[in-house]
């Protein structure tokens, strides 16, 4: 028996604000809110019956509440893959809902673009579309 990736917990200043920034980055809606813990989770509207069902399915990202401001580069981020559109486009679309373009020591041949989120958690814009 193995595991399965389910979730990924993000730390943050404004749960309620990330949460509806990769909300609109995933095309995932908020599955549930704790306001006394300050905690939101989002995830796949495509998965209705959650991470209960077997085999791999699309991890929820939950985005908790703490007193820390982040201070270095990630060391885990997320890549995402545009589906309907180039990574040009995809970009610049991720940067008018309020990611900012980050430098993490990119030579500029990458094929990838470095961009971060409005907490300033790093993410990649890969080349390829995959549906």
């Amino acid at each position: 028996m193995t595991s399965k990736f389910t979730d990924l917990a993000i730390d943050c200043a404004d749960p309620n604000g990330l949460a509806r920034f990769w909300c609109s980055v995933l095309g995932y809606e908020v599955q549930d809110k704790d306001e006394d813990e300050g905690i939101v989770t989002i995830g796949s509207p495509m998965v209705p019956e959650g991470t209960d069902r077997l085999g791999p399915v699309p991890p929820t990202l939950t985005f908790a509440l703490v007193p820390e401001g982040k201070t270095v580069k990630n060391r885990l981020h997320i890549d995402v893959n545009p589906t309907d559109r180039e990574q040009e486009e995809e970009a610049r679309r991720l940067l008018g809902l309020g990611a900012r373009h980050v430098d993490v020591g990119q030579t500029g041949d990458e094929s990838w673009v470095t961009l971060a989120d409005p907490e300033g958690n790093e993410f990649c814009v890969l080349a390829s579309r995959r549906p």
